[in-house]
């Protein structure tokens, strides 16, 4: 298959592609990151129970679920931007109705909708990105999606404070007399719409105008990516790696001529669904609450979650200048085994925690065990499972079935998100942290064989020689 040389490719345009693309990643991390600051504000005014605080915070997943399901097939009908584009009005639309959200209501279903966008971010920037960047470099460009969710969470939180602290609290007024926590919201609509714009200024997948028959707007893009001549061979490959028949693809197509579902599909599903067993999302919405349970003071938790999330962007880092080196399938085996261990010591440590005068507390030194292993654990993750599991979903699919692939694993990613976020607090008051640390740990460790046995490397290779 042709590979575009590296003389030719317009490594400028592929950058700006890449910047807008990811902004719909730093609207993933936004979005979930910005309700942190807002709970006291939602429970004073919609006078919420502590479930009925739960339901408005976690009715997001619900959005999520539906908008990865949903845009994963709508994007092999009307194409990867357009999507991203109703994406981007989604975060508008949910941005200003929850910030005015005048009952519980209103406001789930504004954040309902933002899990929409949501979702739909999540699966089509990184398969995006893969359609359009030469196959040597689609590892470090797809896993800037990873940098830029990170980004966005700790925008938000960033944001959140500095409005509470200009209002002297979430639920004070600041301007035009409406409360910092409403402004948390609406202030979001400052990234949507760059977000909206500047999808204005790039193109379509050429592999989407491709597989709908519109081969002279494909050449025209890839012309623009690669040059003229790798743009003729590229389409002629696209073209040969499509159904024989060259139907539409549909969901059908995702079982074999057994009817049975393909290998492939479900080793998206797997990743997709490991990446949330191993309990990463505990640490970003409970984070701090983890802490204090077992004795740290409440800003000794807050300074924790700020050295996580700058060590986690570090790891990011890390994975942009090796995934394309060493390899996909490598970094994953190296993330189940540091991530079971880290996983297991952090168990460990909680299982050691007493009942004291004001509440549970460590040894000086379990609690530096404790500490060290939760860092090195969300490192790991951050190089490893964090961005490659999006890489993989964005790359590994054929041509055919990619829209459809994405749209199952989508589903299964959100929906174990969902899970492992709302079982967390039952599974920690009822059956402990050490139990609930070590089925992460588990899944980490199980994940290792999964991997062993049913994903393969892509690196380097074309989308157009993916199998399955």
């Amino acid at each position: 298959m042709a590979t575009p040389s590296a003389g030719r490719v317009n490594m400028a345009f592929i950058a700006l592609i890449v910047a807008v693309a990811t902004i719909g990643g730093f609207m993933f991390g936004y979005d979930s990151g910005v309700i942190n600051g807002t709970q006291a504000g939602l429970e004073k005014a919609f006078d919420l129970s502590k479930l009925g605080t739960g339901l408005n915070v976690g009715a997001i997943l619900l959005g999520c679920a539906a908008g990865a399901f949903i845009a994963g097939r709508l994007a092999d009908v009307i194409g990867r931007r357009s999507v991203m584009m109703i994406a981007a009005v989604l975060f508008v639309f949910s941005a200003l109705g929850a910030g005015a959200a005048d009952s519980s209501v209103v406001f789930i279903l504004a954040r309902i909708i933002g899990g929409l966008g949501v979702g739909a971010a999540s699966v089509l920037a990184p398969v995006y990105i893969s359609e359009v960047v030469p196959a040597n470099i689609r590892g470090r460009l797809s896993s800037v999606q990873q940098v830029m969710i990170i980004t966005g969470l700790t925008g938000a939180f960033f944001a959140n404070y500095a409005l509470a602290h200009s209002a002297g609290g979430s639920t004070q007024n600041l301007w035009f007399d409406y409360p910092a926590w409403r402004w948390m919201f609406w202030l979001q609509v400052i990234p949507a719409v760059i977000y909206l714009l500047t999808l204005l200024l790039i193109p379509e997948s050429p592999r989407y105008l491709a597989m709908k028959g519109r081969d002279a707007e494909a050449e025209v893009v890839l012309t623009k990516l690669f040059g003229a001549d790798a743009a003729r061979a590229k389409v002629a490959e696209i073209r040969a790696s499509l159904a024989a028949d060259h139907h539409r693809p549909k969901f059908a197509d995702l079982l074999d001529a057994n009817g049975k579902v393909r290998p492939i599909v479900w080793a998206g599903i797997g990743l997709a669904v490991f990446q949330q067993f191993v309990g990463i999302n505990i640490v970003f919405y409970y984070g701090s609450v983890l802490w204090q349970q077992v004795g740290f003071s409440e800003n000794d938790s807050l300074i924790i979650n700020i050295i996580s999330g700058l060590v986690s962007i570090a790891a990011c880092l890390v994975t942009i200048f090796t995934v394309d080196k060493i390899g996909r399938k490598p970094l994953l085996l190296i993330g189940s085994v540091g991530m079971a261990v880290t996983l297991a010591l952090m168990a460990y440590a909680f299982s050691t925690a007493t009942v004291g005068a004001h509440g549970p507390e460590m040894s000086p030194m379990i609690g530096k065990i404790a500490l060290a292993s939760a860092l090195a654990y969300s490192a790991l993750f951050n190089l490893s499972w964090g961005p490659i599991m999006w890489v993989m979903l964005g790359e590994m699919f054929p041509n055919q079935i990619r829209g459809s692939g994405l749209a199952v694993s989508g589903l299964a990613q959100w929906g174990a998100n969902f899970l492992i976020s709302v079982s967390f607090p039952w599974m920690a008051a009822n059956i402990g942290l050490p139990v609930t640390y070590g089925f992460y740990a588990a899944s980490a460790f199980v994940s290792f064989f999964f991997v062993k046995a049913l994903v393969n490397e892509t690196r380097g290779r074309e989308l157009e020689d993916m199998e399955g």
